[in-house]
């Protein structure tokens, strides 16, 4: 984690000391909400009130290219090296060289320049809404100060002037298309006209006054009927009550005074006078008396007179009422026309309205447009915006970028997270004892020793001691493995040993303990090096010990020890031969072998150990040896030690430390109970020591040699 760490540090420190450093210079303008109207009480464009969303919309036109464009070929940045160059520092050179190496030798194009300066224009400036008010920032970053400030400046005119230029092009179009749609409605507005004056003529509506004439005839008919009708029962009346006045014989004074008759009236009191007389002559003279007579001849006259007056008045009185009733008769007449006229004009006039609507709407519209384009007239020539900038910017006086501080911190960070991330892909992917804990957890057995790793040896035959009677040196000096106990009795390797030899004599308290078995889950795990050195230690302690190659499938110990031996196990179970004359005899540690003997054609090897006679080989060794020590075959490859449980008492597990998988040697465990019920303990060999130390540092290299040195223990 350490060196990553400072491996990241490093790269960081690089490349600050070889970033070319960069100023970044901003320029802030708003959005005002608040319009300048010139000569004008509404916008021809119809612009809409300043929002969030148009603010938004505002920013993605300052990132537009075409703003960007304006900007690079006013100040003509394609000729700029920072533009259309390298890209400067370290970096830069890097990636330079390399597109030099790919490219064809042909010079860029103007095209190609600008989209090339264009991507760099767009990669380092910075746009954005300061919060959720209507003021946009606008920044620029440039390995020149001065020039990052022109740039920020040249971006917020740029976007002013296009937008000033969109609204008058925005304008003079509306102005060309305002002019083409007032002729068209001017046409359509004289149309409608001339149809509502056409439809008049043709169905004789006449408009007097704002009423039509037809509506007003209809009054003055209807007006005119109404003082017939009465002219008529008044001459009616006045024709009846003469009537009634005809069949009385004298009409009375009211009567006569009604009639308002000067003749009647005269003729009436004469009557009256000579009937005053006549009644007084009549009483004074007689009833025949011719005074009374001639009275009552000139009353009769005067009678008739009065009947004659008043049937002339009746004449008159049937002539009024008879002109009276012509009359009403002629202007109903009149009426049903007008009427009839008056319903036709009717049906026409809901054509008319029609009309009429049509022409006022044309109107309208013909009105409203060429107010709309005096209005686009005037905006074109005073155009105005919204936009405006209210803190231009400045020459920066410190770099933008690299941040030293940053780039450290975010480099320690990383360092953190990538040797985090790298640690624990090695703890996640390490599936592998490295500690007695781990055995212990995983297996439920203890962990009786942890061999370190030893190095390169070289191995002498027992055939060639047994012949000398002691031990040959060779020219290479490094040690003999299995004789590392008798040849390094203070070493680390041989005080392990010797904790395995102390768990064997501890469990030899509970139960017997004598014959052991070393085994591993898989081949050249070092379970001939554990079983060796175990007898080896054993036997130059003092003991009887016997050390047999129960491995007859690959007898790799009867080649190391005893390569010309030419009887061993199997011809002793096979009763071919002496169990002593198969032994061979270390004279040194005096520790007993049985090799192997030959194994090449053997097929069912699980049958010859689980046999009788091994178990009666097992017996008598049991019987003459304290300490009898197989070295059995590893479980996973073959059956061999599964049949062994019957006169094994315990049995020793080697497992290679770091190489081993946990669940490998968890599942042959597992499927032999027999073996794991007599399991002694595991034993850890190949340790590194100077890694252990980082798993468990009771292990390492600081007890071993801080406080061991001092009873003489050495590597």
């Amino acid at each position: 984690m350490v060196a990553i760490v400072s491996a990241c540090v490093i790269l960081a420190l690089l490349y600050l000391f070889t970033a070319a450093p960069l100023f970044t210079s901003t320029a802030s303008m708003v959005i005002d909400t608040r319009k300048v109207q010139l000569f004008q009480q509404s916008s021809v464009l119809g612009d809409l009130a300043v929002d969030s969303a148009t603010v938004e919309t505002q920013v993605e036109i300052l990132k537009s290219e075409n703003i960007s464009l304006a900007v690079i070929r006013d100040l003509h940045l394609i000729d700029d090296p920072e533009f259309t160059g390298s890209g400067g520092g370290l970096l830069g050179t890097v990636i330079g060289a390399v597109s030099g190496l790919f490219s064809d030798g042909r010079a860029p194009s103007e095209f190609e320049q600008t989209r090339q300066a264009l991507e760099r224009f767009e990669k380092n400036r910075t746009i954005k809404r300061l919060g959720l008010t209507y003021v946009m920032e606008i920044g620029f970053t440039s390995k020149d100060p001065a020039k990052a400030a022109k740039i920020a400046n040249a971006i917020a005119d740029a976007y002013i002037v296009d937008s000033l230029e969109a609204k008058y092009q925005a304008t003079r179009r509306a102005s060309v298309w305002l002019q083409d749609r007032i002729k068209e409605l001017r046409t359509q507005a004289s149309a409608a006209q001339k149809a509502v004056v056409d439809f008049k003529t043709a169905n004789n509506i006449v408009d007097t006054g704002g009423r039509l004439m037809n509506e007003q005839q209809l009054a003055e008919v209807n007006s005119q009927l109404v003082m017939a009708h009465a002219a008529t029962a008044e001459a009616k009346a006045r024709l009846d009550r003469m009537n009634d006045i005809l069949k009385q014989d004298i009409p009375d004074a009211n009567v006569a005074d009604a009639l308002k008759n000067d003749t009647i009236v005269k003729l009436r009191a004469q009557y009256v006078d000579m009937a005053s007389k006549e009644s007084i002559w009549a009483m004074k003279y007689g009833a025949d008396h011719l005074a009374a007579v001639n009275l009552r001849r000139q009353m009769a006259e005067i009678k008739k007179n009065i009947t004659d007056e008043l049937k002339r008045i009746q004449e008159s009185y049937k002539s009024d009422y008879d002109i009276a009733v012509t009359r009403e008769e002629s202007i109903k007449s009149s009426l049903a026309n007008v009427v009839s006229e008056s319903q036709l004009t009717n049906q026409a006039q809901v054509q008319l309205r029609e009309l009429e609507s049509n022409a006022q709407s044309y109107q309208a519209m013909y009105d409203n447009f060429l107010q709309r384009y005096m209005e686009s007239v005037q905006q074109q020539s005073f155009p105005i915006t919204e936009a405006r900038v209210i803190s231009a910017a400045t020459t920066p006086l410190r770099k933008s970028y690299p941040k030293t501080l940053i780039i450290l911190a975010g480099a320690l960070f990383g360092g953190f997270l990538l040797s985090f991330g790298a640690a624990m892909a090695r703890e996640l992917g390490d599936k592998v004892f490295r500690t007695t804990s781990q055995v212990e957890e995983q297996l439920g057995a203890n962990c009786v020793a942890i061999l370190p790793a030893l190095g390169a040896t070289s191995v002498q035959s027992l055939g060639e001691k047994v012949l000398t009677g002691k031990l040959t040196k060779k020219n290479n000096p490094e040690p003999d493995l299995l004789r590392y106990v008798i040849e390094s009795p203070l070493s680390r390797f041989s005080e392990a040993v010797r904790s395995v030899k102390v768990a064997v004599d501890l469990n030899a308290i509970v139960r017997e303990n004598r014959v052991l078995a070393t085994t591993s889950t898989l081949p050249n795990e070092g379970k001939s090096t554990l079983s060796t050195n175990l007898a080896q230690l054993m036997a130059h302690g003092g003991a009887r010990v016997i050390l047999v190659d129960a491995d007859l499938r690959n007898p790799s110990l009867s080649r190391a020890l005893v390569p010309d031996a030419k009887i061993g196990l199997v011809d002793v179970v096979a009763q071919k031969t002496r169990l002593e004359d198969a032994l061979i005899v270390d004279p040194q540690t005096k520790l007993s072998i049985l090799p192997a003997g030959t194994t090449s054609k053997l097929l069912h090897t699980n049958e010859i150990l689980a046999s009788k006679a091994m178990h009666a080989l097992v017996t008598e060794l049991r019987s003459k040896f304290d300490y009898v020590v197989l070295d059995m075959p590893p479980m996973a490859p073959v059956v061999d030690v599964r049949v062994t449980s019957s006169f094994i008492d315990s049995y020793v597990f080697v497992v290679e430390w770091g190489r081993t998988k946990i669940d490998v040697v968890k599942h042959n465990l597992r499927s032999s109970p027999e073996i794991q019920d007599k399991l002694l303990g595991v034993v850890l060999n190949k340790a590194d020591t100077k890694l252990l130390a980082r798993y468990e540092s009771y292990h390492g290299r600081y007890y071993y040699q801080k406080y061991y040195a001092r009873y003489g223990y050495v590597e």
